[in-house]
């Protein structure tokens, strides 16, 4: 059973009988289906059951000899269409299964960036034709179990124009250190070693979430599984037309990289508003663009 089925409105699935029963309904009833060729005599179906708009259950599997449908995975998932990075971006197929993950080179956040690749039927197609396009961007969505709502920190115009100059050059600085730059391998070090020490100095006095505005950094073994803190941009309600629960979409910006989030309105504590703060650890897809 998949751990983040609740996250788009399925809290009810307690085993392994309901999630059959849940897939051969979206199998009978699917809202989507492709077939993508990867071999002679080989096929793979992508079948999509959509509960609320952009928001659903993927199943992957092959037809067999027999005419009925014998499944290989399935995922929920949540899509976006608001373009969260530009930077460049590889595929990779994981071990177990033919799915892929994306990959960023995101100095924004500081880290290479990993994801679920939410079209790879597409992927699939283009590998078989071995028609590669250039990546455009990625849309990224995550999925959360739990969630808080933090209050925002009061800044002025001010603040936030110098924290985004802040943010700005310091990307520059990443990425002249990462072409070899050691004067701006330099910088980094001292600015590093300074926020650390006025870290250590603001601790004493301040509460940690006063102090730690946002956050984005691996969570876990899986890689593609974030502990994230973000100011939440815009709020949507979604309602699953299967079991009538509400999932928020958030829109969340963490460390200058927008992206949403869907978290079922039980599992999140706290009043989500513009402005305010989303706390939770994430499980993140990516609908990559293909120019």
């Amino acid at each position: 059973m998949h751990k983040f089925l609740r996250s788009i409105g399925f809290s009810g699935i307690r085993n392994n009988q309901d999630v059959e029963v849940l897939l051969k309904r979206i199998v009978e009833n699917p809202s989507e289906k492709r077939r993508v060729q990867t071999e002679e005599n080989l096929n793979l179906w992508e079948i999509r059951g959509e509960v609320a708009p952009g928001m659903g259950i993927a199943i992957f599997g092959e037809i067999g000899e027999d005419g009925n449908f014998h499944r290989e995975f399935y995922y929920p998932y949540l899509r976006s269409s608001d373009l969260s990075s530009a930077a460049d971006c590889s595929i990779q197929r994981h071990t177990e299964k033919e799915t892929y993950a994306g990959l960023l080179d995101e100095y924004r956040v500081g880290i290479s960036l990993i994801f679920f690749l939410e079209n790879l039927s597409e992927y699939r197609k283009m590998k078989r034709d071995y028609d590669f396009h250039k990546i455009g961007g990625a849309n990224l969505t995550g999925l959360a179990t739990s969630g808080k709502v933090l209050l925002p920190l009061r800044k002025t115009a001010k603040q936030v124009e110098l924290s985004r100059v802040a943010a700005r050059d310091r990307n520059d600085l990443i990425e002249a250190a990462k072409n070899g730059d050691e004067d701006a391998m330099e910088t980094l070090t001292i600015e590093d070693i300074d926020l650390y020490s006025k870290i250590t100095r603001r601790m004493m006095k301040e509460d940690i979430y006063s102090i730690v505005e946002t956050c984005f950094m691996p969570c876990g073994i899986e890689c593609d599984q974030y502990s994230v803190i973000g100011e939440i941009k815009n709020v949507a309600m979604k309602k699953n037309s299967m079991t009538g629960e509400d999932v928020y979409d958030l829109t969340v910006e963490s460390s200058d990289l927008t992206f949403h989030v869907g978290i079922a309105k039980m599992d999140l504590l706290g009043e989500p508003e513009i402005g305010r703060r989303f706390k939770g650890q994430i499980w993140m897809q990516g609908f990559v663009q293909f120019t």
